[in-house]
């Protein structure tokens, strides 16, 4: 169990670390384990255009693919308002800057711990 949490906890920060990699905007890391059974991690980013969202995916896909975490489930990419990427305990949310301030999952969410330094997880 602690060795799954720690993968865990490691494929948060490669996520986080593709996401920056491509200038990824807001960064957001919420844990949401105690208030949610439908994951551990929800990251939120967004993106200036289709074409940066788009390459937010797929750059996550690429950084978590080397990590040894294949992809579960991908939604939304071919509109690029909000790609949703699902590694099971991890789900990342890539938004356009609009679509992000219309669904607000920061407020949604509002009850799980935002992770300020994910790389001190």
């Amino acid at each position: 169990m602690a060795e799954e949490i720690t993968r865990t906890k490691e494929l948060v920060k490669t996520a986080v670390n593709a996401l920056k990699d491509k200038k990824g905007g807001n960064i957001r890391v919420i844990d949401i384990h105690d208030v949610s059974v439908v994951a551990d991690y929800f990251i939120i980013a967004d993106g200036a255009n289709v074409s940066q969202v788009q390459a937010l995916a797929d750059n996550v896909e690429e950084f978590m693919e080397k990590a040894g975490q294949p992809e579960h489930k991908t939604e939304g990419y071919q509109s690029a308002g909000w790609i949703l990427l699902d590694y099971g305990d991890i789900i990342i949310h890539i938004f356009s800057e609009e679509d992000r301030l219309f669904y607000d999952l920061e407020r949604i969410w509002r009850d799980g711990k935002v992770i300020e330094d994910p790389a001190g997880l």
